[in-house]
């Protein structure tokens, strides 16, 4: 049944058309099985996914509210360095961003049961609460380190679950032959946002100050909140076997065995823990202290390293929309987080603007790309019913991130961020390679999965 927003494409009569051959009819019965859209001109390959008008919503939503997030953690991780002068204090800052990673699986439950929308909206409308609160202290001069600190805990409660729910809301109203690009251009959104919000961010605050650069902060979260309640329609998933849900914990257990009886998304989900624990922190972390005591740069030098990686990042997401659907997912992922790695090595050894530039365009591109390959293999294998759940357990993965974080914080001030790099990179490397050999089949078959 065609969905409410879809029209019928117009025949035309009286002229005789050649006869198909076998190529055509076989990409016009994909084209049957493809929801209609409203849209009157033709949309590229790579575009595909605008068709949907529940992703022509979810889009600038997830746009501003990504805009937000960079804008909010450049501003506060600067402010927590200058005020404290502490590498350890600035990864208890990133770390308590992910303290919600233990609560994400239920956070998918939830997504199962009500939909994923009225999550997302429930969720952007608490971020948008606690950056006026920010913002109130920052204009009345009351604002200190404490009160950063006590916000990005309340606001990491619900923040790790943001991309895993939106993943499902995307593989909830999209046809699977358009995953991968929409996807992609979820990626997209979040990385150009990382870019131009970190830009952003930096020069709001550095011209302004902190208050009238939260004040920006605010309106994308609540922009980002009311664009949400034109996406869908979106219904609740009913249980595997038909019946009532009686317990969220039931369905937690269920979605977990599920994912444990399935090779490829356990794989999936081992592959996600690592590049947490060992990759997403020397950048996503310590950038900071990078730029200001390797680099020696201001809070605009560390915009650009910020806008480097997600500049890499905006590349090789339009190269997988363009490419991603004629490839082989899972090896692309594993390539790449092996890139990353690889990157990430050469990261820790440079000590020049630019070089660090470069490298991070590098690191932003294989990051990119894995993990929009890894949400793809997990969305593609799991059964509708179990997205959220799926996801869910995806973003519990991220615990390795603050773990991760605050491991290299110590580190850092013991061995020096050159040692802790070749340190991190190379256990991510060994590992990957276990992880590939242990489930080897899975993750690296023969052939495509299937859709």
């Amino acid at each position: 049944m065609l969905p409410a927003d879809a029209l019928p494409v117009p025949q035309r009569s009286g002229k005789a058309f050649p006869r198909p051959t076998r190529m055509a009819a076989k990409e016009a019965e994909t084209h049957a099985r493809t929801p209609a859209s409203p849209v009157t001109m033709p949309l590229p390959a790579a575009l595909a996914p605008f068709r949907v008008r529940s992703f022509r919503f979810q889009w600038p939503a997830d746009l501003l509210t990504s805009w937000a997030f960079e804008m909010e953690i450049l501003i506060l991780g600067w402010y927590v360095l200058v005020e404290t002068g502490s590498v350890p204090l600035l990864t208890l800052y990133a770390s308590l961003l992910y303290l919600g990673t233990l609560v994400a699986p239920m956070i998918g439950v939830i997504g199962d049961r009500v939909g994923h929308r009225v999550v997302l909206f429930g969720t952007r409308a608490l971020y948008m609460v606690i950056a006026a609160i920010i913002m109130t202290l920052a204009f009345t001069g009351n604002l200190s380190p404490v009160y950063v600190f006590i916000t990005a805990a309340f606001t990491g409660l619900v923040r790790p679950s943001d991309i895993g729910v939106r993943s499902a809301l995307v593989a909830a109203t999209m046809p699977l032959n358009y995953l991968v690009s929409a996807m992609s251009i979820s990626r997209i959104t979040a990385d150009s946002a990382r870019a131009m919000g970190a830009l952003a961010g930096a020069g709001l605050f550095a011209a302004l100050g902190m208050g009238p650069a939260y004040v920006a902060i605010v309106v994308f979260y609540a922009a980002g909140a009311l664009l949400l309640l034109g996406s869908g329609p979106e219904n609740a998933q009913a249980s595997p076997d038909g019946t009532v849900r009686a317990s969220p914990w039931r369905d937690l257990t269920l979605g977990i065995a599920y994912i444990w009886n399935s090779p490829r998304l356990l794989a999936g989900m081992a592959l996600a823990f690592l590049v947490n624990l060992c990759a997403f922190p020397l950048v996503a972390g310590v950038l900071p202290y990078v730029a200001k005591d390797i680099f020696g740069t201001d809070q605009t030098g560390f915009g650009y390293l910020v806008a480097s990686v997600a500049a890499g990042a905006v590349a090789g997401s339009i190269v997988l929309t363009i490419v991603g659907e004629r490839m082989r997912v899972e090896r692309i992922m594993v390539a790449s987080m092996i890139g990353w790695y690889a990157m990430l090595l050469v990261f820790g050894q440079v000590e020049t603007m630019t070089a660090g530039l470069i490298t991070l365009f590098a690191i932003g591109t294989t990051q990119s790309v894995s993990m929009v390959a890894l949400a793809v293999v997990l969305l593609r294998n799991s059964e509708p019913q179990y997205r959220g759940r799926v996801m869910g357990v995806r973003m519990l993965a991220i615990y390795g991130n603050p773990v991760g974080m605050l491991a290299a914080g110590v580190l850092i001030e013991t061995i020096g961020y050159p040692a802790t790099a070749l340190l991190y990179g190379g256990v991510g490397l060994v590992f990957t390679a276990l992880i590939i050999l242990r489930w080897r089949t899975a993750v690296l078959p023969g052939r495509p999965a299937g859709i």
